[in-house]
């Protein structure tokens, strides 16, 4: 059985209205539950107002970075699953990023289907 996103409560933050648009979108199509936030402090907001099951991260952020919400992120019990994606293409963001505990990393453009199939599968080795 493929992995679903059906009913799983995921948080999209990026400052990009029309990626995150098109992220929320496409999530939702795949039946995610999904909350967004524009910037990092709101982001935070979200995360402890309603703790999602996974994040969709952007790493450059108005208010506070993506390194800074995954900080947050990472004291939840539960922590959330957390997919960076990033428009900087250098390794070393990267490599701190899987040091700090995100389970995968993206450069933009991401294609959205890989990416609703690569959070479905995390969520469901997490749910095993």
């Amino acid at each position: 059985m493929d992995a679903t996103l059906h009913n799983r409560r995921v948080l999209v933050v990026d400052d990009d209205d029309d990626i995150r648009a098109a992220i929320v979108l496409a999530l939702g199509i795949d039946g995610a539950l999904v909350t967004e936030a524009a910037d990092g402090n709101a982001a935070v907001a979200a995360l402890l107002n309603d703790p999602p099951e996974a994040i969709v991260l952007d790493l450059m952020l108005p208010g506070r970075s993506g390194f800074l919400v995954l900080d947050e992120a990472k004291l939840l019990q539960p922590p959330p699953i957390v997919i960076m994606v990033t428009a900087n293409e250098g390794r070393r963001h990267e490599s701190y990023a899987r040091t700090q505990g995100v389970d995968d990393y993206f450069v933009k453009p991401v294609p959205l289907a890989m990416l609703s199939k690569r959070l479905a599968d995390l969520l469901a080795d997490r749910s095993c």
